[in-house]
């Protein structure tokens, strides 16, 4: 039994080493005071990380990034909260189907994804343009809200609102003063993931994006086709630092394992 613990924290182990290589690589790289990729870095400088100030399209993909990031997290939380709501509380026909369909983007391999949105949108005139990107993010971050609503209303004790509604309060009062304040933290959190799984996007992004709208994954890799210098992880390094900064948030206010793990049960 001892040897089968060992052997499993043995390969946890090695998982995570595995998993951490590209960080162990590219944060140590962008503070090589050489002209030259190299690792272990040759000397210490911050002299790439001011010069991304020198450099508009990083700036312009990172305003890119943050603006669409900002949207697709407002509309992820409107609409997988509701989403969420209607069906914990509600006996609608084909739930579990109706789940399913949602929840979709977390199971469909986002190059498939990629493919069908820019079909789909292509006739309607949206592929390449602001709001066919939009549109396709709030599609592929609405599931994670769902998840962590759906998880925060597992525990929800609904005599609560039904108490609310016997005491004369209306439904939307009731929502605002019973309902919102027990699921919000849920709410925020789905943000916060919604914001990062939007910002760190690539592969849908790279069906979406036009040459004059860029993100700031998508000018990374076009960078990393064209030539690969220390700028670009710095560049690199810069988003590592704001997912971590958000995911140590979205541990703090609701658990990153709620996120794929969350279960939820109906109001019977």
């Amino acid at each position: 039994m001892k040897t089968f613990g060992g052997l499993r924290i043995a390969v946890a182990v090695l998982a995570i080493i595995y998993i951490l290589i590209p960080l162990i690589v590219v944060i140590p790289a962008s503070f090589t005071s050489a002209n030259y990729p190299s690792f272990p870095a040759d000397g210490f400088s911050l002299q790439w990380y001011t010069k991304i100030l020198e450099r508009p399209e990083f700036l312009e993909a990172f305003l890119n990034s943050a603006k669409f990031a900002a949207l697709a997290a407002i509309f992820s939380v409107i609409f997988g909260t509701l989403a969420a709501l209607g069906i914990a509380k509600y006996e609608i026909p084909g739930k579990p189907y109706i789940t399913a369909l949602l929840t979709s983007p977390l199971s469909v391999p986002q190059l498939v994804l990629g493919i069908a949105l820019l079909m789909y949108f292509t006739p309607m005139m949206l592929a390449g343009t602001s709001t066919g990107f939009l549109i396709a993010h709030i599609v592929i971050c609405i599931p994670y809200v769902m998840r962590l609503v759906l998880t925060g209303l597992s525990g929800f004790d609904y005599n609560l609102e039904r108490a609310a509604a016997i005491l004369g309060a209306n439904p939307l009062t009731v929502f605002l003063k019973v309902t919102l304040p027990l699921i919000g933290s849920a709410a925020i959190s789905g943000g916060l993931f919604a914001f990062l799984t939007s910002f760190d996007n690539v592969t849908v992004s790279l069906f979406m994006v036009s040459p004059e709208m860029r993100t700031l994954p998508i000018e990374i890799f076009s960078q990393m086709q064209d030539a690969y210098n220390p700028i670009v992880a710095s560049v690199s390094s810069v988003v590592i630092f704001i997912s971590v900064l958000l995911i140590i948030i979205l541990e703090k206010i609701q658990g990153v394992g709620k996120v794929f793990g969350g279960s939820h049960h109906t109001n019977g």
